[in-house]
């Protein structure tokens, strides 16, 4: 991939290369993109999602320096090859942890076609038990998109919300408490890109993984969208979620209609199924016990749970 972006003077040039060139060399070794400048324009060559990365850097550091801020060479290099893998071994492992999360596997029928709707249309709603891969191939399906450029940025969002405890008896600062029920998504990108690649990519704000309430007020253009625990979902959070959406995304709402942490049950989800679902560029895949792939325990446990009435 390549990707140009022009400079307006040639002191721009000299501090994004660095002393003796060592930021571009730096970048060249570590991630293998090439950074070379002619006529004006600074070139970024390499890899897909290491060039989106680097270019995104570049123009924050370009933004500082055109509006004045005072950002020392030290600052520069830090910004664009502090988070760098320590050696080329990691570096390998990453490539090949990308390389698997750019080809997601279905392993049932039904989930084959939760990722050709994903492919196809703007919005897919996947419902269904636990252990049938809602989360992880929607995430799988975000990071292909990421790498072939069909979007610019990543953004995992989850409700917040209590599962028996209350947060403010759990200790630490608002984002300590809310990072827990965040976790699942966090685990899904460390599997299919690696730790090293998903903490790169969210210093440099190519991936965000954010509560559900901190959506509100924004639109969210050239991202996939992922909102996960769906159920969890108030009808009027559902509406603000889904017209966050804007030009060039696409949005996957995943959850499990018959698990809702909420006191009165979240009717978010089912009630924007049920009104979207004659909507061009919108689809609902409803997965079941057959696509449960964690363990033959968990398919059992669906199971039991499906054929009892809760007491």
């Amino acid at each position: 991939m390549e990707t140009r972006i022009p400079l307006l003077t040639l002191d721009e040039e000299q501090r994004l290369f660095g002393l003796h060139d060592r930021n571009a060399r730096a970048l060249s070794r570590e991630l293998g993109v090439k950074v070379s400048s002619r006529g004006g324009t600074l070139k970024i060559q390499g890899p897909e999602i290491e060039v989106q990365m680097i270019a995104h850097k570049v123009e924050a550091i370009l933004g500082k320096i055109r509006n004045g801020h005072d950002i020392t060479p030290a600052a520069i290099e830090e910004e664009l090859t502090g988070a760098t893998a320590s050696s080329g071994e990691a570096f390998r492992g990453r490539e090949t942890a990308r390389a698997r999360s750019l080809t997601p596997e279905a392993r049932t029928v039904i989930q084959a076609k939760y990722l050709e709707a994903m492919a196809n249309h703007e919005l897919v709603f996947a419902t269904g038990p636990a252990g049938t891969g809602k989360t992880y191939l929607a995430v799988a399906a975000a990071v292909r998109a990421l790498g072939s450029g069909q979007v610019k940025r990543l953004v995992l969002t989850r409700p917040a919300v209590e599962a028996g405890e209350k947060l403010g008896f759990l200790p630490g600062s608002m984002n300590e408490k809310v990072d827990p029920y965040l976790r699942p998504l966090y685990d899904a990108l460390n599997d299919l890109m690696g730790p090293t690649a998903t903490r790169r990519m969210r210093d440099m704000d190519v991936v965000e993984v954010a509560p559900l309430a901190f959506m509100r007020g924004r639109t969210l253009n050239q991202a996939f969208v992922i909102l996960d625990e769906a159920q969890n979902a108030t009808s009027s959070q559902m509406k603000m979620f889904l017209t966050r959406v804007g030009e060039g995304s696409r949005a996957v709402v995943t959850g499990d209609l018959t698990q809702p942490d909420l006191p009165q049950g979240g009717k978010g989800l089912e009630e924007a199924v049920r009104r979207l679902s004659n909507v061009e560029g919108v689809a609902h895949i409803e997965l079941g016990k057959d696509d449960v792939q964690r363990s033959s325990l968990v398919q059992r446990i669906v199971d039991a749970y499906g054929s009892q009435p809760e007491s």
